[in-house]
């Protein structure tokens, strides 16, 4: 089976996902009261899958979708402010070829980056419980497995970059206290990839100056030389 056999099965499974019974609820919930400027528009409401170069060195890895980002256009890190930052920082990092993301046919392409969730659903206020991380952390180790060539996670957000560490507990002795979350903070991991830390792109970090652009792409500069 080639490699993009192999992602269309697991997403396949991930998008038809009911595992997390408050997650299905809660997402189908917010699909269908729509936020009043999406009021036209058909949310997506599904699980959401990863998006990108499927021989990716650099794996960039949010916490979970959007309500009326990713759960709304079924594409992970599209239609929302946050998204709208963070593409133009890939794209001056020359990792994408545009600098925006809004809809899923929208021609984005990554270069030599994937982005995924480490949870597949929207969680209500944006807080997945314990096990609702672990059960999808089943479709993370897969990615995971499938992307051979990731050499550098970069984590967005130190709830994302937590969950990364949780994730790696599941088959590694790893003690937090060992992997404290910073911009720029970079950690080798057991299986020898590199765990890199990044200020979230949302529009609270950006409003308050805590991450701008120049900031980001020169992180995404460094972490492409890196892998190189």
């Amino acid at each position: 089976m080639t490699l993009n056999s192999q992602f269309i099965n697991l997403n396949k499974r991930i998008i038809t996902c009911k595992k997390c019974k408050r997650l299905k609820n809660f997402r189908e919930k917010i699909a269908k009261e729509k936020r009043k400027q999406y009021i036209n528009e058909k949310y997506w409401g599904k699980p959401i899958t990863g998006f990108g170069d499927l021989k990716a060195k650099i794996l960039l890895v949010g916490l979970a979708p959007a309500a009326h980002g990713g759960n709304r256009t079924g594409r992970v890190f599209t239609g929302d402010r946050s998204a709208e930052f963070l593409y133009k920082c890939l794209n001056k990092a020359k990792l994408s070829n545009q600098p925006t993301s809004e809809n899923k046919n929208d021609g984005l392409e990554l270069y030599n980056s994937y982005i995924t969730t480490a949870l597949k659903c929207v969680p209500p206020g944006d807080k997945p419980t314990f096990l609702e991380l672990k059960t999808c952390f089943n479709y993370f180790k897969e990615e995971i497995d499938l992307l051979k060539n990731v050499k550098t996670i970069i984590a967005l957000g130190k709830i994302a970059f937590d969950a990364c560490i949780q994730f790696y507990k599941e088959t590694y002795f790893l003690k937090n206290k060992d992997y404290i979350f910073g911009h720029g903070a970079k950690y080798v991991l057991p299986d020898k990839k590199i765990l890199i830390g990044c200020y979230h792109p949302s529009p609270r970090n950006v409003n308050t100056g805590r991450i701008d652009e120049k900031k980001m792409t020169s992180l995404f500069k460094k972490v492409l030389k890196l892998t190189n």
